[in-house]
């Protein structure tokens, strides 16, 4: 199964290649993920203790996720953001003890969906202006 894309009986029929992997686990995932590391970053710049080195494993690891484990561990946890704060950490060992810290879960889900509507919208958007600059074209022909 790929994480790249929304899985939905509609989506092969009527959604972009685009939209759909807007709304993939991947890409809702590692947005969680660019969160934390933002969140880390400006922790860091208000003096918590949190090294360099721990920003650099969270940013190279933002797209490296590792479902199953994440799977695994809300299976165990029974709650979907905790189980990729311990995925995460799972890659990322030296910074695991500083991701979501501070957070509620509503600052990856709430902020993620923000972030992925306002994108999807630009989508629609363009597509739209696409279609109403066509039609003014065959008008004026």
């Amino acid at each position: 199964m790929s994480h790249d894309v929304y899985e939905n009986p509609l989506i092969g029929r009527y959604a972009s290649p685009a939209m759909s992997q807007l709304w993939g686990s991947q890409r809702k995932f590692s947005t969680w993920r660019r969160l934390w590391v933002a969140l880390a970053e400006a922790e860091q710049q208000l003096g918590l203790a949190i090294s360099d080195e721990q920003l650099d494993e969270l940013r190279a690891n933002v797209d490296n996720i590792d479902f199953a484990a994440a799977n695994a561990h809300e299976r165990r946890l029974r709650h979907d953001v905790m189980a990729h704060v311990h995925a995460y950490g799972d890659v990322c060992p030296t910074a695991a003890k500083i991701i979501h810290l501070g957070a509620t879960s509503c600052y990856v889900t709430d902020n993620t969906d923000l972030i992925l509507l306002r994108e999807g919208l630009q989508m629609v958007r363009d597509r739209l202006v696409a279609v109403i600059d066509r039609l003014a074209r065959f008008a004026e022909e």
